[in-house]
């Protein structure tokens, strides 16, 4: 955390620096080579800056993002040139300062183009092109970027003890109109290749936002001392899509997220590896948006797991969204009813991010960020093809009529709506954690969820833990308390 904290003291004494003085005339050119694209291109291009990475396009980091610009272009063509300059403004976005207020001398810059929009990264997307990395130098000259190179695609490295499992969605492949695969790091037990006619019960992992199944790659198999000797099949699944982490929710602008993994992928998990193959043996987890993703799986598809894990989720109700009620008329994302702005995140007490700042930096950046990816999920799509915005993103006001829409996705009114139908197939399955000091203000709405279950007599283990946060709430003890629980649930159904 103190290293956190070094890291946003140093950003904003280089802030002040560069935003020292009067502002200077900056001009890029661009152009990508036809050995990069043959095609034109219509998206976004970026010109990023640094003075702390070697690479520029590796950035922005969330908690100290450092100056870049983006644009979009429309039916670019190799070779030619495209000019971003501070003196041309328009249609031109910037974060953290304008672009016409900088002085960049000495810093680092590199261009990015997203050639592939299908992957949420931007520097590091697979196919993206990028520049060379220069020093900018004088103001008033015209440096050049050319675009020369592009991404690789990373290569999945199986081992002994990790498999890669993907899966042809026909579901999904119609729904984007090309072929799509679901991808996941199958992490095999100890006694796997050595007990070849043994079956093991399964847990399906689901990484946060940012994550995806190479999260999964291991070269030695997981240690375990289980209660009666229970190991387990694990499944690192990949939430990752276009428009962010997709929580594995049947969506408008995401797709059938959930019906192509309980429909077409599972049925093919239980196929290829020596899964118990029943709801009984198969457990899910998840921490942070793979939190809530766990738990959504649990209440839609009740009888398709035999219990959720879930760990600091995003939120659970939609009335304490990062302490903003949506559904609430005169709501604002940016500052609260005392006109205060609103914190984002923070570490022992210290706010580190503001939702105003966090989000400017998201619409600079374009499609897959964090606060985007919730609309690209509860929202509908609107008349242009993008996600209906649930905030207007200049003044921050909360558009109470597309927080509407949200509802059949605010996890605490499902389960109210439909306990009826709902607790006996329920019953000794949801089991929730979350630190009273998460980072991301989170805890509010699964305390509200806690409470809702309460008045419904519900059996879910819901527990709020004094001192934690988003992060350290997984620890070592922690993780072991699960995973006994899990091997415990197991052995009883299995009686």
């Amino acid at each position: 955390m103190r290293l956190l904290q070094c890291s946003l003291v140093a950003a904003w004494l280089l802030l002040i620096s560069t935003t020292a003085g009067l502002a200077e005339d900056w001009s890029f050119t661009l152009k990508f080579k036809p050995t990069v694209r043959q095609e034109a291109f219509t998206g976004r291009v970026y010109v990023i800056f640094s003075r702390m990475r070697p690479e520029p396009r590796l950035g922005p980091n969330w908690f100290s993002p450092e100056q870049f610009v983006s644009q979009e272009v429309t039916d670019w063509k190799p070779d030619t040139p495209l000019t971003i300059s501070s003196s041309k403004t328009e249609g031109l976005l910037s974060y953290p300062q304008p672009f016409n207020k900088l002085q960049l001398a000495g810093f680092r810059a590199q261009a990015v183009v997203r050639f592939n929009p299908w992957d949420r990264e931007i520097g590091t997307g697979s196919g993206n092109g990028f520049s060379q990395v220069i020093t900018v130098e004088k103001p008033g000259e015209q440096t050049e970027l050319v675009i020369e190179k592009t991404v690789p695609a990373p290569a999945f490295q199986e081992t002994e003890w990790t498999k890669l499992l993907s899966v042809r969605s026909k579901l999904l492949s119609d729904f984007y109109g090309h072929d799509v695969s679901q991808n996941a790091a199958v992490i095999l037990p100890q006694s796997y290749h050595k007990e070849p006619e043994r079956r093991y019960p399964v847990i399906l992992q689901i990484p946060g936002f940012g994550g995806d199944h190479f999260d999964g790659i291991r070269k030695e198999p997981i240690p375990e001392s289980n209660p009666g000797g229970v190991e387990f099949i694990r499944v690192m699944l990949d939430p990752s899509c276009p428009l962010g982490h997709h929580v594995f929710a049947d969506s408008a602008n995401n797709g059938p997220r959930g019906r192509a993994l309980i429909e077409e992928f599972i049925p093919e998990l239980d196929q290829k590896f020596r899964t118990a193959g029943t709801p009984s043996g198969r457990f899910v987890t998840g921490h942070s948006s793979g939190g809530w993703s766990s738990l959504w799986l649990q209440v839609t598809y009740p009888e398709t797991f035999g219990g959720v894990w879930s760990t600091s989720p995003d939120p659970v109700d939609f009335r304490d969204f990062q302490r903003i009620n949506l559904y609430r008329e005169g709501e604002n994302m940016y500052v609260d009813e005392k006109g205060e702005a609103r914190p984002l995140a923070r570490v022992q007490g210290r706010v580190i991010l503001w939702y105003r700042g966090f989000a400017d930096m998201e619409w600079t950046l374009g499609p897959g960020g964090q606060l985007h990816s919730f609309e690209a999920v509860f929202s509908p799509r609107g008349a242009d093809g993008k996600p209906l915005l649930i905030w207007n993103r200049e003044t921050g006001v909360v558009d109470t009529a597309v927080a509407k829409t949200w509802e059949k996705y605010d996890i605490r009114l499902v389960l109210e709506r439909n306990w009826k139908d709902l607790e006996s197939k329920l019953r000794g399955k949801l089991r929730v954690h979350m630190g009273d000091q998460d980072t991301f203000y989170l805890e509010g709405a699964t305390m509200l969820l806690k409470k809702s279950m309460e008045e419904l007599k519900s059996d879910a283990v819901i527990e709020i833990h004094p001192g934690r946060d988003h992060s350290n709430i997984l620890s070592q003890q922690f993780i072991m308390r699960i995973r006994s629980e899990m091997a415990n649930k197991y052995l009883e159904a299995s009686k």
